[in-house]
Parts: C-alpha cells; structure tokens; sequence
C-alpha cells in the first residue's frame, strides 16, 4: 500500500444549510477525523425566500469562519480548502460574501454545480470502490445527481432542488416533473435500474438514522445502510407523529435539521420512483471526501478503503509494528475454501489483531469488539463489523460475551467460521509473543482430520502448555484434532 501518513488537512464547507469545518488525519486512502464541527447557519433559507444570502446567517456564518480558521492555525493544517456551493452559487450577493469571507484570510472557491456533483462522486467511489450507480447529493439548496460505475464518476448534473427550497410541504408532482425532464436526455435516465441509488448529504444520512432507530437495528451506523422502499410510509408516520424534542432524543441529530426530512423525504421517494433503483444505500463520505480524493495519486486511490484504514489503525495500536499481512498468510492453510469477500475481512481482523492489547486483560475483547463494530470503516457494511468483532472478540479470548443482537447479523455457519479465525489468531499471537520474525519460524495446516502445527527442531521451546491449549482449541474450532510436528 501507498504512503499512509499525511495532513492533517482542513476542509471548510459552506454550504446552503449547514457551515462545516473538519480536519482529517491519519490514512490518506482514509483519511480520519481529528475534528468536526457545523454550525446550521442557514445561508439557503434567504436565498429560498428572496434570492439573497440573509443577513443574519451571514453574520453567523462569519463569525463561524473566524474561528474555523483560527482553529486551523493552532492545529498546524498543510492545508486549508474553503469551497462553498449551492447558495452562495445562487444568492445576488454570493460575490460579496465570498470577498467577506477572503477578507478573514481565508481562499474561499465557488465550486460550480456539475464539480460538485463529480466531488460527491467521488466521495461515495472512495468509500465504496464498486458503487454502481447514481449518486444524489441533497442539500439545502440543490440536488446533485451524478452516475458511478467501474471506479469512475460519469455524467453529473445540479438541480435546483434542497430542502430548503422545497419546503417541508413539498409538492411530489412538481418534484417529478423537475427530475424526469432533467434526466430524460442524459445517461442519468437509467443509470440506477438493475444498481443503485448512493445518498449523500446531512438530510439523507439523518433520514437514515432514523430509519435505523424505528427498526431497532443493533448496529445504527449510517454507512452502507439500505433504506428499503417499503420503509418510506413508516418513516413518513414517525415524522408526523413525534414531537420535535422527541424525534432529537431517538435520533440526536440537531434540532435544526429536524424540519427539513420530510422534504428529504419527499424528495427519496420522488427519485426512486423516477430512477428506478434497486437498493437505496447511505453513504457517510460525500464532497469534503471526494476533494481529497480527488488529489490522491492513481496508486493510493486503487487501495481498499477497509484494509487502509485497518493497516494504519493496527500499526499504530499494535505492540510490535505491523504484521497483519503475516498473520493472515500463516492462519490462510487453515481456511482454503473462502470466498473473496471473507478473505478479505479475514485480512482486516488480522490488521486489527492486536489492537486491545493495553487495555486491561478483562476487558480486551470488549475494547477490540467496539473498536471493531463502531469504528470509524468504509468499505464495508453492517454484516461486515459484525464478521470483524466476532472474530475479534474471539481472538481476545472473549466468546462468551458477544452481543446477540449483534450476532444476528451474520449469515449461517459464520459464527463458527469466524470464531475459527479468532482462535487462529490467538495461538499465532501466543506462539510468536505477537513479534513477527517467531511466527515466520512456524507454519500451520490441515492434515486429514487434524490441525497440525509445524515448529523447527531448534525452536522446540516456544511450545508451551498455553501454546497447546489454543492449538486445542484452534482444533476444537474446526472439528479437528491439535498436533504440533517438530521438523
């Protein structure tokens, strides 16, 4: 893998509803965030009512900016990008705000409406390498939409649709209308049948959370969830149904934003019917993503996005540098029959395996289960976090305290298949003392009915009673029998 160290980097956003600021680090395949903050300024609502940028939601946005840049200062950022979309595109007085906002010292760009339908592209291909489809970027002043396939973004283009524009009563009619004539000459027309529809945008991603929390679902991380159509009434009746103040305790998405999905979710339904999707899926990257992205060499952008993150995250938490890719190989005899997608999160649990080894013992595998299911991942969906705590939780010696729920979501025979992993992991990790010169000493493999462990003659002393057990256990694990072979 490329270089996996960069930044950090700044990106301001002042967009028609909300002003964003976050500072990324880490992985530049992945980038992670060291801070975020919004401030709802509202900047489109004046635009919406009168053409014109309001007053008030300058003077908040400025003031926001302030701070954003002295923030920036005191992190040490490389660099600071300051784009700004859709209502200061669309105001009358856009022009003298921006000259406002550079009067801070801040290099504000004015992204055109077709850049940042690319950009949302963009961001949704770094998290979802395969994403086939289009994508719809929401906010409070336009709709982009723009098709994704193989790697690449195609054809985009901007709508004059937001949530804020629309307005909570949003006329589906009219909406249709708008959508359709817009698409009907361009390749966007049937770019979704058959594939799939990205969203992209504060409104869409508290829409899904909500959708998440109705459900009950175990693992509420908007990421790769699928918003199934025949959810939307359901959705529509919680929003008519609960208060404000009781819609923000289920959800905790901010009060401002609140009123705004039910014109998201017009505006979801209008497009499905009119793009003809087969799956909805959230997406938690978009236009800020997409912009570093976007400046990333070919190398690092082929990358997977999962494996990245996983490799910095492991090298950084691990004892002894990391040597997940060894782990892997050496557990890999053990396993011939998986497919590509269960070779792959095999590869990112050995990543992370070593991630929990300073919390304290009695509570490693709950820190390497949280880490795993909550962390901060793209490339992967609900199912995946699911494969990667179990097997972790295993590998931290914790396979009775896994969560139910969460066990729900893995397919049949996965469990025993994972915790196979786990036990795979604990015994390299104990024969080798975690360092990976020991384990390249050794080898492991199936031998008609047994697990056999290999170990040179010369190295007989690292097999221990704790080495044996968790070869008994490995065996215990795939239905076989533990024996160690002195060569």
């Amino acid at each position: 893998m490329g270089a996996r160290s960069f930044g950090p980097v700044g990106i301001i956003d002042i967009g028609s509803n909300s002003v964003r600021f976050v500072a990324y680090g880490g992985s530049a395949r992945v980038p992670s965030v060291l801070f975020n903050e919004k401030v709802l300024a509202g900047l489109g609502r004046g635009v919406a009512r009168d053409g014109k940028l309001d007053d008030r939601a300058v003077d908040l946005t400025l003031r926001s900016l302030a701070r954003f840049r002295q923030l920036g200062k005191e992190m040490g950022l490389k660099r600071l990008h300051t784009v700004a979309t859709a209502a200061v595109r669309d105001a009358g007085n856009g022009k003298a705000f921006l000259k406002e906002v550079a009067g801070l010292g801040l290099k504000p760009r004015l992204v055109s409406g077709d850049e940042e339908a690319e950009l949302a592209g963009l961001g949704v291909i770094s998290a979802i390498p395969n994403a086939n489809g289009i994508v719809a970027d929401l906010g409070g002043g336009s709709l982009e939409l723009i098709g994704v396939a193989r790697g690449g973004a195609g054809e985009g283009m901007s709508l004059p649709i937001g949530v804020l524009r629309v307005g909570p009563d949003a006329d589906g009619a009219a909406l249709a209308t708008i959508i359709r004539q817009a698409v009907k000459s361009s390749r966007l027309k049937d770019a979704a049948r058959g594939h799939s529809l990205y969203l992209v945008g504060g409104s869409f991603r508290a829409l899904a959370l909500l959708d998440m929390k109705v459900m009950g679902h175990p693992l509420p991380i908007i990421h790769h969830h699928r918003i199934l159509p025949e959810r939307l009434p359901i959705l529509r009746e919680a929003l008519a149904s609960r208060t404000l103040a009781e819609l923000k305790s289920l959800t905790q998405v901010a009060s401002a934003r609140i009123p705004t999905l039910p014109a998201a979710l017009t505006i979801l339904e209008i497009m499905i019917q009119v793009l003809g999707p087969r799956r909805v899926i959230t997406s938690a990257f978009g236009l800020r993503e997409g912009l570093l992205y976007r400046d990333l060499d070919e190398q690092t952008r082929d990358e997977d996005p999962l494996l990245a993150a996983a490799l910095e995250v492991g090298e950084r938490l691990g004892r002894f540098g990391d040597h997940g890719a060894s782990l892997d190989s050496w557990m890999n005899p053990l396993f011939p029959d998986e497919s590509h997608e269960m070779q792959r999160l095999r590869l990112a649990t050995c990543l992370l395996g070593d991630i929990a080894w300073n919390a304290h013992p009695d509570y490693r595998a709950e820190r390497a289960v949280d880490m795993a299911i909550h962390g901060n991942w793209v490339g992967i969906d609900s199912h995946g976090r699911a494969v990667l705590g179990r097997a972790l939780c295993s590998a931290f010696g914790g396979d009775g305290g896994f969560s139910p729920d969460v066990a729900k979501l893995l397919r049949p025979g996965e469990v025993e298949r994972v915790v196979a992993w786990g036990r795979a992991l604990r015994l390299a990790q104990r024969i080798s003392g975690g360092t990976e010169a020991l384990l390249r000493k050794t080898s492991i493999g199936l031998m008609r009915d047994r697990v056999v462990l290999s170990i040179p003659e010369r190295y007989r002393a690292l097999y221990s009673q704790a080495v044996e057990r968790r070869l008994t256990n490995l065996g215990k694990a795939l239905g076989r029998a533990g024996e160690v072979q002195f060569t």
